[in-house]
């Protein structure tokens, strides 16, 4: 009886109740802003009560439009990706988009399961960090059943789209050439792999400041391969063991730097004091970390809003090259740098 009822329930039935017709039926139940907020309100509270479901992915078959975004980045539970997530959805929110997010954790046949989903359901489009090892061909590919893509944080080479980023090699030079200032000259970098477009830029961020300075850059003093805040704390023993005893550290981002600050007071030492350490995004921890966290804001926020204003005005018609475009990143100096401990 239910289905029945179901099936005879229309968009018409909706329009004649309130005396409204069809078409602002259609738009209401596509949150589209051409209705009055009241109005909308009423369709869809009315709608609700009589059992009519708006069926999406019909309506995307007659509008060409799902209304459907996807977002599929490392890890949300890292703060970095959750403050370009929240850009990303109060640029969609302004233009009523749904998105649908999905982690990773840089496995490759997850992020293509989840591409291939957004095919299915006729998604508008997809905003990407790619997972490690992502060819351009699996980007091509999207873009050529209809999913437009547009990356953020990490790039894949040949891929055909727009990047944006913040500007790792200028950002990580900051932070080590603060160091230098200070008077550091055995400065160690923590975390990163060479996996990463972003690995790589930061690495060779660290040495061109290191080399410009004349300082030599020791291989013994690279400690590849934490990024969160445990892998950093892990790391602060064989930091501390080093032969050459460095007396500051560039960390890969802010979780691993502040797992190592509690690592370094764990063995007795003051971070800030007896040994320096930046970081780099300029989480919302790092200014109340103990101590506050010398590091690099990376326009995380700004990524997240470009990214997805590209991405809803290439759905719009907008012609947009495949370019790069890289945030200009700040160095923030707090209490956890200073002059080498004597």
């Amino acid at each position: 009886m239910e289905a029945t009822l179901a099936q005879k329930i229309k968009l018409s039935t909706i329009a004649d109740a309130l005396a409204v017709s069809t078409a602002t039926v259609s738009l209401a139940l596509r949150d589209s802003p051409l209705v009055a907020d009241a109005t909308r309100e009423r369709i869809k509270e009315h709608a609700r009560a009589i059992g009519y479901i708006y069926n999406r992915r019909a309506a995307s078959l007659r509008t060409s439009r799902s209304g459907i975004i996807g977002v599929v980045v490392h890890d949300i539970m890292n703060p970095f990706f959750a403050e370009i997530l929240r850009s990303i959805e109060s640029e969609l929110d302004r233009s009523r988009q749904t998105f649908l997010l999905s982690n990773h954790y840089d496995q490759l046949e997850k992020q293509r399961t989840f591409v291939d989903t957004l095919l299915q359901l006729g998604a508008d489009g997809v905003i990407m960090s790619p997972a490690i090892g992502t060819p351009a061909e699996d980007i091509a590919m999207a873009e050529a059943n209809g999913l437009p893509a547009v990356l953020i944080a990490r790039e894949v080479a040949g891929a055909d789209v727009p990047v944006f980023r913040g500007d790792d090699a200028y950002g990580i030079g900051l932070a080590t050439n603060h160091l230098i200032s200070l008077g550091h000259r055995r400065i160690a970098m923590i975390g990163g792999t060479d996996q990463t477009s972003t690995g790589r830029d930061r690495f060779q961020g660290y040495v061109a400041a290191m080399e410009k300075a004349g300082l030599p850059v020791d291989p013994g003093l690279r400690l590849p391969g934490p990024r969160t805040k445990q892998a950093g704390f892990e790391a602060s023993s064989q930091f501390l063991a080093l032969k050459d005893k460095p007396t500051a550290a560039v960390c890969w981002n802010d979780l691993v730097a502040i797992g190592l600050m509690n690592g370094i007071a764990r063995a007795g030492l003051v971070p800030g004091v007896d040994i320096s350490v930046t970081g780099y995004d300029d989480l919302e921890e790092a200014a109340i970390a103990t101590p506050a966290l010398t590091t690099v804001w990376n326009g995380q926020r700004e990524v997240g809003r470009r990214a997805a204003r590209a991405l809803l005005d290439r759905l719009n018609g907008v012609s947009m090259p495949a370019s790069r475009e890289l945030i200009r990143p700040e160095l923030h100096v707090r209490q956890s740098t200073g002059r080498p401990a004597r």
